[in-house]
């Protein structure tokens, strides 16, 4: 039984929270009454026990006294969050006051600081004063450390350390009666005794325990040989309280939502995360007595981080190859034996500066070479540039290479499994970089045809006598090896034998793993990595070809399937690799010729092999004569070919495998092979396999418990990249559009998969479930996604199951919306929870999820509809209104996946368990993330449909043939002549974008040289026959005959004048919209502020004016919104999907906004058409619609227009041109006179063109008769799309959700144009190219353009496992890229400063003469500047949690330097905050909200956010951090540097660690020009933004102050700040609390640095007590 409780609460409210006193030493106060009581309560009866659930708002009024004062006060106490999953101190109360006085201030902070008293209390005073006595306990803790007493005895105590990483403001005053306060106040305590680098006595307490009751804690440390010992003695611990503390030390570090406990945040092993990696003793003891000395001075400071300096390999970098260093000591080969060895091996450019360039192939050891090749493999993992050493020494690449070959299959001896891992991980990345050219040419010789040399004969006769072709090259390559010298035999042997010896090395291995026992983890990883490289060289044709034949011709896939290993637990991943190896080996493919097979080549290849089989058995083996005469059908399963053959002799058995050239004669080996492996070797080769296609399409697109938590499959989020996974890889080569297809199909799947994972977690979680005493499963908790359910399964129809699943929605209003709001087709997930644990049982998150909550089942639905009382599914959009229902119970009709209800209905006849009568969750997800399943279906779709890609892509899809094939220029159906409409502003200017022609005009009038012009390329090749002396003569003649014509005049009126672009394009871009225009591939690179768009728009339109009978579908908003300002009709513009709502223009482009624009047009046009009716005296309702209009217009316009003409041209007289013109009134609304009687050419113009205007007005009639006609609205919107639309936008992720739809309306299109390319995903810039059928099994796309930078970064990809191991990251456009296709890359930028953030790019014109330009930035002395930030309190990077990087002089300088651009003035629209993490992103918002958010003079800035979000966006000044300290990161990917660096038009001030970023090789082009100023932040703090004038290249010196760190600026800038508001401030900087109005900055100062600004610290941070000179 379930009861609504709300009212009752109400009335309790009024017990608990009415007429409750305060009593403070400010004063006193009542509360009077509840202003309001939102939400709701229901308590229920289940199984016998009480359950309550209750979520409250609440408002409560007070009033009150100050002491010693009458006025009375009054205000508000919010609680926002009461209800029952919150605890008390979780519990969110605000506190206003009406007025803004002091005193309403004063009381209203008492209650603040004080609380809600209960009733039971008369007085704060009093209630402390009533002790009780307090049963305590006593806590003992261990714990070892892997550092230094010193550096963990520093942690303890640091500042700076614990306030990062609790992310709140701690004080921690360290000395003996010194106080500390941690987690804002919550842990308080003071410290009794501190020993140096051995012992802390402190007093400690929670906020939570009574007052003034303190407990003992004692921390002894002693340092170890190998480590550092903790003892922790606690005493005086409330009884209550002990496994809460005792917890909370243990802890390793506490989520969000754990915060809200103290104790859930002092753990030992926090201590790690502050301490980072151990540090040598050695290079401590200096520091140690120094720290000693300062201790014993009576204050203690934190060390300072020489980590880095100290290291031993940084010592070596210094030494031996440090870049900037004039004099290195000379090459010492023991030097990389021991760097190896003693496992150091850094990223500091130690392969560029001192592996390769000593590299010698005649002399390296083995520790060099497996260097190299770990170094390469590390490169890799970090997704950075790995292969531009090569560019310094290309010819010693290939010693390098066979030395690599040589430990890989002849030293095993040499190196370790561990090794040989390395090794082959170093050969995988080579075989998936075929795109370099010196990799190329060393893997082309292992894999070329020369490798069948170790077929068995009887196999290499079978495969010639197929292929005559290949018997003649391999006879060459035999004379050819004969004639060669013994050294090029032996590097052709090693070539040719390398991957079979290889093969069989491995599986000597593999055959040595035991059943049971231990094996070891290296081994495994071998084994698994080793099958990564033979999927990787089966999945791509070059390699591909020949290397299939002799993979299956050594038994591998049987060989593996028969090992130890695939039985083992350890060998899942293994297993699953072995999987995707059976894929690709027996892959629907010509492995010759690399076209794809048919359904009918498929299966006559499989009769064919049965046939060849049955003739063998006929003719060899009297024995199997049931083989020989039986049909294909009964002998090619499993279970008929082990029928047949079990029981045949093994003498026989093998006889028959050597007939079938399976295994070599017995008289060419001695080798024995077990029975089961020949049956088995029999199995693979002539079972009949299941269709790939036929797989796909019974694969469940929803993903199930047992895909969703399995680590192989679906990898946690942070996936280190060292592990192998078995995923499909995104390279530059697919085997088939199927392959193609297939892969993208699986990844996007899983990404989808993982992020479903994390919000059925969420749900889950949240709902609390747990385990009653019969064994039932209850939940506890709410959740706004998830609801429990009871499933009704329907009927199953045909292709579709049905069920109906019913919720209780009794939950506050606004979430009960948002389910009712659930449409058709949004996806849910069906769960099945049985708990494991009792109520109050604590999830451990670092434990697996499944099986602590008790996740048994998950299967997807999608909904049909949410159903009435009558159980008649709603209609969505229906014309009656929703039903009001009495209850709270709601039923949801849906679908289920009808491949996964087969296999799990079919699993219930061998006694599996009905999964459809178990479930007991229901989650839902956010829409915007719910449209996995209509992209699966469209992939899907696509690949069981005739998927056409153009003939003229299909190669360069592909990634084979000339990546130049689909270019323009190779096109046979090239456009000789091009109208380029208004691209050109001038002559010159035209003359000026084609440099290399010879320009000729068509008319020699210069005065007539004026645009729009119409283009015919001279230089075009004829593709008919031709002589080749002419072939040779056109192509040297480059010439351009141009042909100036007027626009044809539209009419009289000024909207009629055609709209006309005013950009002075680039030759390059120029370039760009004329191979846009021509038919084939365009990819236009284009660097921010080149042009982008405007280039994208000029192509549209060119393509619109010149092509009429054309369709372009284009993407993304800010292209359509300048498409709209073209001179386009935008009758056919259209824009699909929700993005018509984000464009700036009233205007309403969706379908629905274009039909009702069209009806409105309508309208309008037939009043005209009554309004020209009338001014030529006619009659009738001609205006009554289109076909009526049309009629008028044909029997009295048309006419009455012809006449006119025939007069007019007869006479000639100026006069009657005027006087006779029929439709003169009808433009009497135009400026008169309408003609000008000049001439009579220029009259006839005019009313030519009025007749036009008029002529328009019928066409369009005409176009919009459909309307007339067409009575619904869906029907219209369908015609339009189809009919009248000929420019159509839409986003990617539209197209693949209504793929469908389009392709069964019949959508047809003619070219494509994306915009941001690089940003969009390879399957969501695939499908756009299909969304129409074939006609006669040809595409109609003719063009493809694609626009986007690939240096800046790619899309997002949440998952780091597919991101890093399967390049899921990779668009389409940077595939194409690093394919070779030719690209036109924008040469000039116009939008910054300077453009030395990418190479080769010049600065267009304006940048050097606009204002803005010229002068430098106020207050600085340079327009860009990198400012080294050290040490604060001796902390650089920390990391609070994982991969949450923060730094905190950083996050302060950064915000000084803000502050000090507001106080002279800067505008804070015109800055943002950049930075490379999250977690400083945090930091620097929680600093700015301290700092400026509430003060009036500062503000915040426009933004505060990383780089990857600020892609696509610029400011006038960018202020960026880097963070790191220890290690580059991500940084070192330079695509993340570029787009960092290139977001300030103005300014950019980075601040970073110089030290470490200038040493990392990837990053040093731009570090070098940034390193080229001082690194020390020069200001010039007399200039003033609003009045300003200095040039950019003059330099202040007389006035410049130079700042030397963080603390120096933050004083400064306090300094500044007391001089422009004349307020004194002594003892403390309280920036953030000024109430003062400031005056904006305009204040100029007279402040100057003094000796004590580099000793002086914000208070906040640390209070700096016996400063030392």
């Amino acid at each position: 039984t379930e009861k609504d409780a709300s009212k009752w609460s109400k009335e309790i409210f009024k017990d608990l929270f009415v007429d409750l006193k305060f009593e403070t030493m400010e004063g006193n106060c009542i509360t009077t009454k509840i202003l309001s009581a939102n939400g709701d309560a229901t308590v229920s009866n289940r199984k016998g026990k009480l359950i309550t659930l209750y979520d409250w708002q609440l408002k409560i009024e007070w009033k009150g006294k100050l002491k010693d004062d009458d006025d009375e006060l009054k205000g508000k106490i919010g609680i926002d969050n009461f209800g029952d999953e919150y605890d008390v101190d979780e519990i969110d109360v605000s506190v206003t006051s009406e007025a803004n006085d002091a005193g309403s201030k004063t009381l209203k902070k008492s209650i603040e600081k004080y609380g809600i008293p209960s009733k039971e209390s008369t007085s704060i005073k009093d209630k402390s004063s009533n002790k009780k006595k307090i049963d305590t306990m006593k806590l003992t803790m261990k714990d070892e450390f892997k550092t230094t007493a010193e550096e963990l005895f520093m942690t303890l105590i640091d500042q700076q350390r614990v306030s990062v990483f609790m992310r709140s403001q701690s004080t921690v005053d360290a000395r003996e009666g010194g106080e500390f306060s941690l987690l804002d106040g919550n842990i308080t305590g003071k410290f009794l005794e501190l020993t140096p680098h051995s012992k802390i006595v402190q007093t400690w307490r929670f906020k939570s325990w009574p007052e003034e009751h303190f407990s003992k804690v004692t921390l002894e440390i002693t340092q170890g040989e190998d480590c550092t010992k903790l003892n922790l003695t606690q005493s005086g611990i409330p009884s209550g309280d002990i496994d809460r503390t005792r917890e909370g030390w243990k802890r390793k570090y506490a989520s969000d939502e754990e915060q809200r406990d103290p104790a859930a945040v002092i753990g030992f092993e926090l201590i790690n995360f502050l301490i980072g990696q151990p540090v040598k003793m050695k290079a401590n003891q200096e520091r140690s007595r120094k720290s000693s000395q300062i201790f014993k001075k009576g204050h203690v400071i934190a060390p300072t981080v020489q980590q880095i300096q100290n290291d031993v390999l940084t010592e070596y970098a210094v030494k031996y190859w440090a870049p900037r260093k004039s004099e290195r000591a000379p090459y010492d080969s023991k030097i990389i034996e021991k760097i190896y060895k003693e496992e150091m091996l850094g990223s500091n450019q130690y392969l560029e500066e001192y592996l390769w360039p000593h590299y010698d192939p005649q002399n390296a050891s083995i520790y060099h070479v497996i260097s190299i090749a770990v170094m390469v493999n590390e490169k890799v993992r970090e997704r950075v540039q790995s292969w531009e050493f090569l560019r310094n020494r290309p010819d010693s690449f290939p010693g390098l290479f066979r030395q690599i070959m040589d430990l890989a299959t002849d030293d095993w001896e040499k190196i370790t499994i561990k090794e040989q891992t390395a090794l082959l991980m170093f050969l995988i990345h080579c075989f998936n970089s075929l795109e370099n050219d010196i990799i190329r040419r060393e893997i082309q010789g292992l894999v070329s045809i020369a490798i069948w040399t170790c077929l068995i004969p009887g196999r290499l006769e079978q495969e010639t006598q197929h292929n005559p072709k290949y018997k003649k090259r391999l006879n060459s390559i035999q004379k050819a090896y004969a004639k060669a010298d013994k050294e090029t035999q032996l590097i052709l042997n090693k070539e040719r034998n390398f991957l079979w010896k290889s093969i069989h090395s491995f599986l000597d291995v593999l055959s040595k793993i035991p059943e049971s026992g231990p094996i070891s983890a290296d081994l495994v990883q071998y084994c698994e990595r080793y099958l990564e490289f033979i999927i990787d060289i089966e999945a791509a044709m070059p390699t591909r070809r020949f290397f299939n034949t002799l993979l299956d011709s050594c038994g591998f896939v049987v060989n593996c399937q028969l090992s130890t290993l695939i039985l083992r637990e350890e060998g899942r991943l293994f297993g699953q690799l072995l999987d995707m190896l059976k894929f690709y080996a027996a892959f629907e493919i010509n492995d010759h010729t690399g076209t794809a097979l048919s359904y009918h080549e498929i299966t006559d290849a499989h009769y064919d092999k049965i046939t060849a089989l049955q003739r063998v058995a006929f003719k060899h083996f009297p024995e199997l004569r049931d083989i020989a005469l039986n049909n294909v059908a009964s002998i090619d399963t499993r279970d008929s070919i082990i029928k047949h053959l079990n029981d045949l002799p093994y003498e026989k058995l093998y006889e028959l495998t050597a007939c079938l050239s399976l295994v070599p004669r017995v008289d060419d080996t001695g080798k024995k092979y077990e029975k089961n492996y020949l049956i088995e070797l029999l199995i693979y080769k002539y079972e009949r396999r299941l269709s790939q296609l036929d797989a796909i399409n019974d694969m469940p697109l929803y993903p199930t418990e047992e895909i969703l938590w399995d680590e192989n499959i679906v990898p946690s989020e942070y996936y280190s990249g060292t592990d192998c996974l078995a995923l499909p890889k995104l390279n530059l080569q697919f085997l088939t559009l199927h392959d193609y297809l297939l892969r993208n199909f699986n990844l996007f799947r899983l990404e989808s998969t993982y992020e479903i994972r994390e919000d059925i977690e969420d749900g889950v979680s949240r709902m609390k479930p747990w385990l009653t005493e019969d064994n039932m499963t209850q939940f506890s908790g709410w959740a706004r996604m998830a609801q429990v359910i009871k499933p009704n399964i329907g009927e199953n129809r045909p292709a579709r199951v049905r069920a109906d699943v019913s919720v209780n929605l009794n939950i506050r209003k606004e979430v009960k919306r948002e389910w009712e709001g659930l449409k058709k087709h949004d996806v849910m997930f069906l769960v099945t929870i049985r708990a494991t644990a009792g109520p109050g049982q604590k999830y451990d998150k670092t434990m697996p999820f499944k099986a602590q909550y008790g996740v048994e089942y998950v299967r997807g639905c999608e909904i049909e509809g949410m159903l009435d009382e009558q159980g008649k599914v709603i209609e969505e959009g229906g014309f009656e209104p929703k039903p009001d229902f009495k209850s709270d119970g709601r039923t949801f009709r849906v679908w289920l996946d009808t491949n996964q209800y087969q296999q799990d209905i079919a699993n219930t006849v061998h006694g599996a368990e009905d999964v459809y009568e178990t479930f007991n969750l229901l989650v839902r997800r956010k829409p915007k993330e719910n449209n996995f399943k209509a992209v699966l279906d469209t992939i899907r779709n696509l690949m069981n449909t005739e998927c056409v890609v153009p003939d003229w892509l299909h190669d360069v899809f592909l990634g084979y043939g000339n990546p130049a094939a689909a270019n323009y220029t190779s096109m046979p159906t090239q456009v000789n002549t091009l109208d380029f409409n208004d691209t050109f502003l001038t002559a010159d200017h035209l003359r000026d974008s084609f440099p290399d022609y010879k320009i000729r005009w068509s008319t020699e009038d210069c005065n007539k040289h004026v645009p729009p012009f119409r283009l015919s390329f001279m230089d075009l090749p004829s593709h008919g026959k031709k002589r080749k002396a002419d072939a040779e003569e056109s192509t040297s003649c480059k010439e351009i005959l141009v042909e100036p014509y007027v626009i044809e005049n539209r009419g009289p009126y000024p909207s009629s004048q055609p709209r006309r672009n005013c950009i002075p394009f680039t030759p390059v871009q120029i370039e760009a919209v004329r191979s846009g225009m021509q038919p084939g591939l365009t990819l236009v690179v284009g660097p921010p502020g080149t042009g982008k768009t405007d280039v994208a728009v000029q192509i549209v339109s060119n393509l619109y004016h010149n092509f009429q009978d054309q369709r372009t579908l284009i993407a993304l908003n800010q292209l359509f919104e300048k498409i709209i300002a073209l001179d386009i009709d935008e009758r056919h513009l259209l824009r699909l999907g929700h993005g018509e709502e984000s464009l700036e223009t009233e205007k309403d482009f969706s379908r629905y906004g274009r039909v009702n624009y069209i009806l409105e047009r309508r309208l309008q046009l037939l009043n005209e058409v009554a309004r020209l009716q009338e001014s030529i005296g006619i009659y009738g309702d001609v205006s009554y619609s289109c076909e009526t209009a049309g009629h008028f217009f044909h029997y009295q316009i048309l006419s009455r227009w012809e006449e006119y003409i025939n007069r007019i041209e007869a006479s000639k007289d100026i006069k009657a041109v005027a006087e006779q013109f029929p439709f003169t009134k009808f433009f009497d609304d135009v400026e008169q006179p309408l003609f000008t009687g000049k001439s009579f050419a220029t009259d006839l113009d005019v009313a030519e063109g009025c007749f036009r205007h008029i002529k328009k007005i019928f066409t369009e009639l005409e176009e919009f008769r459909a309307f007339e006609l067409l009575r619904n609205g869906v029907d219209r919107s369908n015609y339009l799309l189809i009919k009248e639309a000929r420019i159509v936008a839409m986003t990617c992720t539209h197209a693949a959700l209504k793929r469908h739809d389009l392709v069964k309306l019949g959508f047809k299109y003619d070219n494509v144009l994306m915009e941001e390319a690089g940003q969009i995903l390879e399957i969501e810039t695939f499908i756009p190219l299909m969304l129409q059928n074939p006609e006669d099994g040809q595409s109609r796309l003719k063009r493809v353009v694609l626009i986007g930078d690939h240096h800046q970064l790619p899309p997002v990809i949440k998952n780091m496992a597919f991101q890093k191991f399967s390049n899921m990251e990779q668009p389409l456009f940077t595939r194409f890229v690093k394919l070779g296709v030719p690209t036109v890359d924008l040469d000039a930028q116009g939008r910054a400063r300077g453009s030395w953030r990418y190479k080769r790019l010049e600065n267009l014109s304006h940048t050097a003469a606009w204002p803005e330009f010229k002068l430098g930035n106020p207050g600085f002395q340079f327009d860009y500047q990198v400012i080294d930030v050290g040490d604060f309190q001796g902390v650089g990077e920390s990391e609070p949690n994982p991969h949450f990087f923060q730094n905190l002089a950083e996050a302060e300088y950064i915000v000084a330097v803000y502050m000090y651009m507001r106080l002279i003035g800067y505008p804070k629209e015109s800055i943002s905050i950049l930075t490379t993490y999250n977690g400083q992103k945090h930091l620097i918002r929680d600093v700015v909200n301290m700092r400026c958010a509430d003060n009036p003079l500062i503000g915040k800035p426009h933004k505060i956010t990383t780089v990857d979000r600020f892609q696509g966006q610029q400011n006038n000044y960018i202020l960026l951090s880097l963070v790191r300290t220890k290690a580059v990161g991500h940084l070192r990917d330079v695509r993340r540097l570029i787009v960092a660096m290139s977001r300030a038009r103005l300014g950019l001030y980075v601040f970073a660690r110089t030290s470490l970023f200038q040493n990392c090789y990837e990053l040093s082009p731009a570090f070098n020009i940034l390193l080229q100023r001082p690194t020390k932040l020069q200001i010039l703090p007399k200039e003033n933004w609003h009045n300003f004038s200095r040039k950019l290249d003059e330099k202040q010196e007389d006035e410049l102050v130079i700042i030397d760190d963080m603390p120096q600026m933050a004083h400064y800038v306090y300094q500044l700040y007391n001089a422009q508001t004349n307020i004194e401030q002594t003892d403390e900087i309280a920036i953030s609390d000024s109430s003062d109005d400031g005056n904006d900055g305009t204040t100029n100062t007279d402040i100057k640095p003094t000796q004590s600004d580099a000793n002086t610290k914000m208070e906040v941070d640390v209070k700096n007590e016996d400063t030392e000179e």
